[in-house]
């Protein structure tokens, strides 16, 4: 490397180019180094000490710059000596650089000469003194002193160069932010946005000259601070350099001090006044103002954060604020937009831009003192005026939804929202509303499209009269429309004969069996091949090459490949023979990081949210830790290309043990590609007994077909091919069908001339169409998740609940009925359960690959959900179409901004990817998921104007309260935190928000604290369903709490304070309807639980086993599970008659449970029995050995005795008739250390079922 010291930008760049490269290259070689511990660990090592380096380079680099480009102020006389030593020592500075880097260079390259057989030492030890030449520099020259000397005589004074100035120090800082010193950047790029725009609004002169002076002096101190902070070791100094920081952030750059304010409202004021900017500067710089605007907006979310009670009317009128200010920004950032704009419109926006700066800055002043908040009220108004005139200009709801393609499902449910709201707006005495009737006939389809279209139109009237946008001049053209249906309505009825025939195609209405307890998973039905299971099982077993081999089930969609390969994974022939068993699914859009969590995660499920959070080249350090020396089975479910495999192979140890890799995929030849002497099944079809057996089975279970059907139903059996997935299909139209009309189905299924993917898919279509018309949104919301992936059925019930898919029915809960839908779509086959609560019910379900392409298809078709792809430009947002749902899978903000912009009627947007939240939320938002967008520390107030919102889901770290303004959100139903590591105060708002069914906290170990002062006069939240608590439990306000949530099924509790010790009771009595309750941290404390109680889990209460005893004369409890510390004591002694209905029993880290004492009466109906890492229990009871209705016990971390006494009742289980029993032991203790080698019995009479069922 040619370092050349005649130029100050040669002498960095080059260095820090080359230390980005060693960086890079560094990564590299830990990847491949990947099962050497200490080489790995020493490559982390020095890419850490590159990036400190680099670090470091760029604070000299910038403080260099400021040395070689300040001028001596005109006004201040220096002496030659002190003008020279600036000079001197930006040479110092050089010349330092290019000496340490030649060696650190020499050394680097004589360890890549020497093919890296030369230890590490010497690249380390000229790192080292690297760093301390440069720290030795910094403690010299970087004293206060010095830096005071430089700002008193010296400037930069040229606008782009106190610009260039503040990006170089910004860029030293950005890399610091895993060090808390990245915001003070953020705030230095406030200060260039706010040059750039003053320039651009044509201010000159001293205002000009002032802000460039303070933007200079600011940029200084920051470069002075991280560098103070940067090179010491001391907390003391690291904590005064942060206290310093903060400060100079909240005074002199935000601004908190006067005279910055007098600065700043100065240079706003004749950037407002200034006549010399015009509409060609604006067109060619519109993205200063929109980046100006960018910077402001984290001052408003700090102002609003910092608001007290006694500022609520301004805080609302500041969220419309932050509202319009996120609208003008995509608008200039949007070309097609922005230039259809008329030349006032443009104008305006530059003025607005500074009354919205001026504004912001004078709310710093003494917190906003009281007369000064009158007056800023005042112009804030009048500003929100403009903003909304700008808006209208732009988008006008009502009049996009002219010619609006509405969707053509779930039309009764927006009609019942629209309903809703209308009789809302009516008690309001805003409007007048109306109402009208419903005409279901099929033939009057084309007149029940106008008639929604109407409704849609009206309704886009009415929710935006309630946030505020009035609307009603638009009412009279919706009532004239209405009137014209009403004459088209009666010349169409007149002119209709009804000679006595039935009308086919109406609207049906169906009656709903109750939801049972379990809902059945896919099982090997689906793939009757018992021919198929045992080759593919000998290809994984027996013989064979010892190195990694590749097994491959190949075949075209709906044969039941990952069903067939669900089965061998599972079976008891094949478990056995690995030491270590994996899944992964990989699907045509996949990530290595996905892969390498799943993979782990299956392995180590207690392990999971630990993976997800690790970067990629640490997880496939991991897997390959795990796997090696280890017999291996891994599944690649669903592969689509050999880069996949390539990706994944440098993980995969082969220590020629017989290790196995098992790959379905509809490609023939793919595992060839990368393993050309691969065993490759062709997965066979059904032969007609295969599927007439399938079908009758779907159907009639062990009595068989009847007589009188099986002619049809046999030819119906005949016409699907062969193919499994068709099979189950069309039983599952048959069993909605009544049996006089299974001849109307037979002529319904596609022709034989049909090729097989599209058969499938005209199959899905006749399913489809036989669906409730309530059923088919809930299907089609199915496009909006990732194909394969497994969805959550709580967050799927609250979604369709939010969206108004699931209809009311009288005693009966919405979830209950949402519930009952989902079963529903399972009995049809459409949807595939993948997880299964203990309590019975469904905890994730999937889709096959074809149902989900079938949804993703059919909702574009419908106009029902809008799904944007990365990478596939603005393109993707064209078309006639006008949304009411977007979901965002991957694609990245640009494209974000620009459809919200596009679809300002957007009711539901779901985001799963990770983003930035700069984007204009649309106001009439019904359903909002941000997906993995983190909001660290602060609630995004964003969302408080979303009027209409149901559903919100956030993804928060340390989000410690909630806005009052929460109760903005009046219709709100769920509110879920994902991840937050921190208690949540609730404000006293909270209570008047009485549709809230849901309040949940994903993390386990917090929850919501809810406000105590006058609970009296405080309203009850009587829909609350499910709720995440935390308490202090000696505060007597637990009871006072609960009486206002009477309708809690849900309930996960915790105390506020994990050392609190007590002696009280806690009274969940009151909870009549409570059915599931988790309790943590009550160390000590008494319990009353209500009679319906059916779910338990204790962790950290240390109660003792008598309290245990107690639990077990609750009637209706099904599931208990006491873990970590949950009981104190050795020895629980059952007492006669206790746990008369419980099904599971969970045990786990029980570190003194020893001895276990029970009698035959005791779990007459247990089911399930877990006991995991309780080293001292000596044994099970052995009169579990009684208990009918035993199916599984699993042991893991136990003693040998313990697994002894397990067989024993298996074996007690097979003399009794019991042949279904099936034990699990893992991890055996021997000696109080674990064993070598995992140990597994399993009974080959019962599967265990897999969460990869398709």
């Amino acid at each position: 490397m040619d370092i050349s010291s005649g130029s100050s930008t040669s002498c960095f760049d080059s260095p820090l180019e080359y230390l980005d490269w060693m960086r890079e290259t560094l990564i590299d070689n830990a990847k491949s180094s990947i099962g050497s511990g200490l080489q790995s660990h020493i490559l982390i090592r020095l890419h850490t000490e590159f990036r400190d380096l680099g670090i470091e380079l760029r604070l000299l680099q910038s403080f260099d710059l400021y040395l070689t480009k300040c001028r001596r102020r005109r006004n201040h006389e220096t002496c030659l000596e002190q003008a020279e030593e600036k000079d001197v020592t930006s040479s110092r500075i050089q010349d330092l650089i290019i000496r340490r880097m030649q060696d650190l260079e020499f050394a680097c390259s004589e360890h890549w000469i020497h093919s890296r057989s030369l230890p590490w030492t010497q690249i380390i030890s000229e790192l080292s003194r690297f760093q301390e030449a440069i720290k030795l520099f910094y403690e010299t020259h970087n004293k206060e002193s010095c830096i005071n000397f430089l700002l008193e005589y010296y400037w930069l004074r040229d606008p782009e160069l106190v610009i260039d100035f503040i990006d170089s120090v910004s860029k030293p800082l950005a890399e610091m932010k895993g060090f808390r010193l990245g915001r003070p950047g953020k705030k230095l790029m406030l200060l260039k946005s706010f040059i750039r725009f003053a320039m651009l609004r044509g201010v000159k002169g001293q205002q000009l000259k002032d802000l460039l002076i303070h933007a200079e002096v600011m940029a200084v101190n920051a470069l002075h601070l991280a560098s103070t902070w940067f090179f010491h070791t001391h907390h003391e100094v690291w904590n005064e350099t942060e206290l310093q920081m903060s400060r100079l952030i909240r005074e002199k750059i935000n601004p908190g001090d006067p005279k910055v304010r007098e600065t700043y409202i100065h240079v706003l004021t004749a950037a407002k006044l200034s006549r010399s900017s015009d509409n060609s500067a604006l067109e060619k710089n519109k993205h200063l103002v929109a980046d100006f605007m960018d910077y402001l907006v984290p001052n408003i979310i700090e102002l609003l954060e910092s608001c007290t009670s006694t500022l609520a009317p301004i805080m609302n009128q500041m969220l419309k604020l932050l509202e319009g200010l996120r609208f003008l920004t995509i608008l200039l950032r949007h070309q097609k937009k922005f230039k259809e704009l008329r030349h006032e419109m443009k104008n305006l926006i530059g003025v607005v831009v500074c009354d919205a700066a001026i504004i912001i800055f004078s709310l710093y002043v003494n917190q906003i003192e009281e007369d000064l908040v009158k007056e800023t009220n005042v112009s804030l108004l009048h500003l929100l005026k403009v903003l909304k005139f700008i808006r209208a200009e732009v988008i006008d709801p009502v009049a996009s939804v002219s010619g609006f393609g509405f969707p053509r499902t779930n039309e009764l449910g927006s009609i019942d929202f629209f309903l809703t709201n209308l009789k809302e707006l009516a008690r309001c005495d805003e409007i007048n509303g109306s109402s009208y009737g419903e005409n279901q006939n099929k033939k009057l389809q084309v007149f029940w499209s106008h008639v929604m279209e109407i409704a849609y139109k009206a309704e886009f009237v009415i929710d935006s009269t309630l946030v505020g946008d009035r609307r009603e001049y638009c009412l009279d053209d919706v009532a004239r429309d209405i009137n014209v249906l009403k004459i088209e309505a009666q010349e169409i009825y007149d002119s209709i004969s009804y000679v006595g025939e039935t009308t086919k195609g109406v609207t049906k209405t169906f009656t709903r069996m109750p939801s049972q307890v379990t809902v059945v998973t896919c099982n090997k039905d689906l793939v009757p091949l018992d021919d198929e299971v045992e080759n593919i099982t000998k290809s994984l077993t027996r013989g064979g090459s010892r190195r990694l081999d590749v097994v491959c089930i190949v075949g075209m969609p709906g044969l039941g490949k990952t069903t067939l390969a669900n089965i061998v994974y599972n079976s008891p022939l094949v478990m056995p023979h690995f030491n270590i068993r994996a899944w992964c699914t990989v699907s045509q859009a996949y990530s290595m990081h996905n892969m390498l969590v799943q993979i782990l995660g299956s392995i180590e499920s207690g392990k999971l949210e630990q993976y997800q959070k690790m970067d990629e080249a640490d997880l496939a350090v991991k897997l390959k830790q795990v796997l090696l020396r280890n017999k291996y089975l891994l599944v690649l479910d669903d592969l689509w290309d050999a880069k996949a495999w390539n990706l994944l192979e440098r993980s995969l140890p082969d220590d020629a043990n017989r290790s196995r890799i098992l790959i379905t995929s509809r490609l023939q030849n793919l595992s060839l590609q990368f393993k050309p002497d691969s065993k490759v099944h062709h997965l066979r079809r059904l032969t007609n007994e295969e599927s007439w057996n399938l079908l009758q089975k779907k159907l009639f279970g062990k009595e068989g077909c009847p007589p009188r059907l099986s002619q049809v139903a046999s030819q119906i059996a005949k016409s699907c091919r062969g193919l499994p997935l068709t099979v189950v299909l069309v039983a599952g139209i048959l069993d909605n069908t009544a049996e006089e009309s299974w001849e109307e189905v037979a002529k319904s299924l596609p022709s034989s001339i049909v090729l097989d993917d599209e058969y499938c898919m005209k199959t899905l279509e006749l399913s489809y169409s036989h669906l409730p018309d309530d059923l088919k949104p809930c299907l089609l919301y199915f496009g909006a998740f990732h194909e394969d992936k497994n969805v959550p059925i709580r967050k799927l019930l609250w979604l369709w609940i939010s969206e108004g898919f699931v209809l009311k029915t009288e005693g009966k809960r919405l979830e209950d009925a949402a519930d009952d839908y989902l079963k529903d779509l399972v009995d049809r086959s459409l949807v595939a359960v993948s997880k299964q609560r203990t309590m019975g019910g469904a905890k994730a379900c999937q889709l096959h690959d074809l149902v989900h392409e079938f949804c993703v298809k059919k909702a574009k078709e419908e106009n029902f959900l809008h799904i944007l792809h990365s990478q596939n430009g603005p393109s993707v947002l064209a078309g006639p179409s006008n949304p009411l749902r977007v979901c965002d899978r991957s694609a990245r903000n640009l494209m974000i901004r620009e459809s919200m912009l596009e679809f300002p009627n957007v009711r539901s947007l779901l985001l799963f990817e990770e983003d930035d939240l700069g984007f204009w939320l649309p106001k009439l938002l019904r359903v909002l998921d941000l997906g993995e967008l983190v909001f660290d520390a602060y609630f995004p107030v964003e969302v408080l104007l979303l009027a209409h919102l149901r559903y919100l889901a956030l993804r928060t770290r340390e989000v410690n309260f909630i806005p009052a303004a929460i109760a903005n959100l009046s219709r709100l139903q769920t509110f879920l935190l994902r991840g937050n590591i921190s208690d949540c105060f609730l404000p006293k708002t909270i209570w008047n928000i009485k549709t809230l069914r849901h309040l949940w906290i994903t993390n386990s170990t917090s929850g919501f604290i809810f406000p105590v002062e006058n609970l009296e006069v405080s309203p009850d939240l009587d829909h609350l369903d499910t709720l995440s608590l935390a308490i202090d439990p000696s505060s007597q306000s637990l009871q006072k709490i609960l009486t206002k949530l009477p309708g809690i099924r849900r309930l996960r509790c915790m105390t506020t304070s994990a050392t609190r010790i007590g002696d009280g009771i806690l009274p969940f009595d009151c909870l009549s309807q409570l059915e599931s309750l988790r309790l943590h941290f009550f160390f000590r404390y008494g319990f009353k639980f209500p009679l319906n109680l059916k779910k338990l889990t204790l962790l950290y209460n240390k109660q003792p086993w008598s309290e245990i005893s107690t639990i077990g004369k609750l009637p209706n409890l099904e599931v208990l599970k006491l873990l970590q510390e949950s009981v104190a004591g050795e020895e629980w002694e059952m007492k006669e008659g206790e746990f008369p209905n419980l099904r599971v029993l969970k045990f786990r880290t029980l570190w003194k449970f020893r001895s276990w004492t029970a009698s035959s009466d005791n779990f007459p109906r247990l089911e399930k029995l877990v006991v995991h890492n309780c080293p001292m229990l000596e044994e099970v009871p052995s009169c579990l050995g009684e208990c009918q209705a035993l199916e599984m016990i699993e042991v893991r971390g136990c003693r040998e005795s313990v697994a002894s006494s397990v067989k024993q009742i298996q074996q007690e289980q097979r003399e009794m008739g019991n042949e279904v029993l099936e034990i699990l032991i893992e991890s055996v203790l021997m000696h109080g250390v674990p064993a070598k080698k995992k140990k597994k019995s399993l009974v080959p009479h019962k599967q265990s079922q897999s969460p990869h069922n398709k």
